[in-house]
């Protein structure tokens, strides 16, 4: 049986560098080489998992068709290397240690002290392995190659149980499988313009010095190293120059995998895996193209993200990413313009007009609105009257997951003339529920308990827009992640008043996809 190959991806100096993407574009990179290749993303949080965090906190909670709430990462992962990953594949601290306590109470340890060493870094070097065998490109048996990201940074204290289970772990699998790549920055001093080496020597010394030896540097950096900052990297930090790799500032992360393609990454990787010659040269040539024609359009398509956690645009990365393939596959260059929903409502023009009249003239001069999913009531009523603008002015609307909620909601206020109506999750007592808990879910537990995961929509006639943006399909599958619904008692009456449940689950009860076309 061939040996599984491993490559780990950690990061120093500070967070943020673009760990997730470097990692994507390597198993992209050796995807296109001709190997199959799997990936896990560690999370040192004690969370079990990304699902009840504030995305202000964490950015984006990732959804998996087996309805796993993971890592933002995940989803660059799925994207880059066209995977289906399991909720598996993102290891937490949470995760590890109920998996280890579960153990305890069954008396599996058979009277052992149970210690972080040697039983929580034998759980995580186990986890990999198992999970590392999962085959996720929809072929039999498991993949050559593993990429591994491990968040956070070098030196946070709650990193340090991954960082001993992954030395013990590189020894374990032996040398020839198991290479480490550490991505650090090399930042550039204004006052002088010189490019200083200080910060990653520090963290690869630091890296060093907790067991772990890098064989490949990726340093983050405004523009290319020269040459002898590379030399200097080299003999401080014990990497050959041929393994020092710059990720230099791109118009899009679509040149991440180009970057490294030029610089030879793939090469110094397999030589690392003792690898044979490889099997392929990595093409990249849709990626070539697609990074060449992002940089030259120039005709905007403006397009209003009005959402609740719109001063991170992590929180809403997979819209980003979606919203981009769309401009470019339609050449247009993408302008999102976030919009507070709490800026639309009347409460800000009474304490703050300027807002206010910044968030309108965002939204009056958008050319499509999206609402996207969120939770609590603030900016609801935002929420409601950007659909209410886009649907009176005939501007192209998408709501997705809450977004649809509102569009039902202002939908039944104005057209049908229910003036309360409401989902029971902003008011409980309405009078017109057009949307509401669902009976299957939990109101005592938030973490794991929602709608999740990948579920069947059919669609329930052949001959309208949805049906043809999805390519003429009588049935999909997508991913969910929601605890309300609209109301199925209140569907005729919708639909009486022009709004169309195009798509719904497989009992027909349970409102999918909903167009509006006036």
């Amino acid at each position: 049986m061939k040996k599984m190959k491993y490559v780990l991806v950690t990061g120093g100096v500070v967070s943020g560098l673009g760990k997730g993407v470097t990692a994507s574009s390597i198993g992209l990179l050796l995807k296109e080489c001709g190997l199959r290749v799997t990936s896990i993303k560690i999370d040192p949080y004690l969370n079990k998992d990304a699902g009840t965090m504030s995305p202000f906190e964490h950015g984006e909670v990732f959804v998996l068709d087996d309805g796993g709430e993971v890592d933002l990462d995940l989803g660059n992962y799925e994207r880059f290397l066209d995977v289906q990953l399991t909720s598996d594949n993102n290891i937490t601290t949470g995760k590890i240690y109920q998996f280890v306590l579960d153990k305890e109470r069954k008396g599996d340890y058979l009277g052992k002290t149970v210690q972080v060493v040697p039983h929580i870094t034998d759980a995580i070097q186990e986890w990999i392995e198992r999970v590392a065998m999962i085959p996720v490109d929809g072929k039999e048996g498991p993949a050559d190659v593993c990429v591994i990201e491990l968040g956070g940074t070098i030196g946070d204290i709650e990193s340090m149980p991954f960082i001993e289970a992954l030395g013990q772990f590189s020894c374990r699998v032996g040398v020839g499988n198991f290479c480490l790549i550490h991505v650090s920055l090399v930042p550039v001093l204004n006052v002088v313009g010189e490019q200083k080496t200080k910060p990653t020597q520090h963290s690869v010394r630091g890296l060093r010095g907790l067991g772990l030896t890098p064989n490949i540097l990726a340093c983050r950096s405004t523009m290319a190293l020269d040459d002898n900052v590379k030399e200097k990297l080299s003999q401080f930090c014990h990497v050959s120059a041929e393994h020092i790799i710059t990720l230099y500032d791109v118009p899009n992360i679509w040149h991440i995998p180009l970057l490294l393609r030029d610089q030879k990454a793939h090469e110094a990787i397999f030589k690392v895996l003792n690898l044979p010659s490889i099997t392929e040269e990595p093409s990249l040539m849709e990626w070539t193209t697609r990074a060449a024609i992002c940089d030259k359009l120039h005709e905007p398509v403006r397009i209003a993200i009005v959402g609740k956690y719109t001063g991170l645009s992590d929180t809403y990365l997979s819209i980003l990413k979606a919203l981009l393939h769309a401009s470019v596959a339609c050449g247009k260059k993408l302008i999102v313009d976030w919009v507070p929903a709490s800026d639309l409502e009347d409460m800000t023009e009474i304490e703050n007009l300027d807002a206010y009249k910044a968030a309108w003239k965002l939204l009056k001069s958008a050319d499509g609105v999206l609402v996207p999913g969120g939770f609590g009531d603030r900016g609801v009523q935002g929420k409601i009257l950007a659909a209410k603008h886009a649907r009176e002015n005939r501007i192209p609307f998408l709501g997705i997951c809450l977004g649809m909620q509102v569009a039902v909601i202002e939908f039944a206020r104005s057209v049908l003339g229910l003036k309360d109506a409401n989902s029971t999750e902003f008011d409980p007592s309405t009078r017109n529920p057009c949307v509401i808990f669902m009976p299957e879910g939990s109101k005592t537990h938030k973490g794991g308990t929602m709608r999740l995961g990948s579920r069947r929509t059919h669609f329930q006639v052949s001959d309208c827009k949805s049906v043809k943006l999805y390519g003429n399909r009588r049935f999909i599958d997508e991913r969910h992640r929601h605890r309300y619904e609209v109301n199925p008692d209140m569907v005729a009456r919708l639909e009486n008043a022009g709004l169309s449940f195009t798509g719904k689950d497989q009992t027909g009860q349970r409102m999918e996809v909903l167009i509006l076309c006036s």
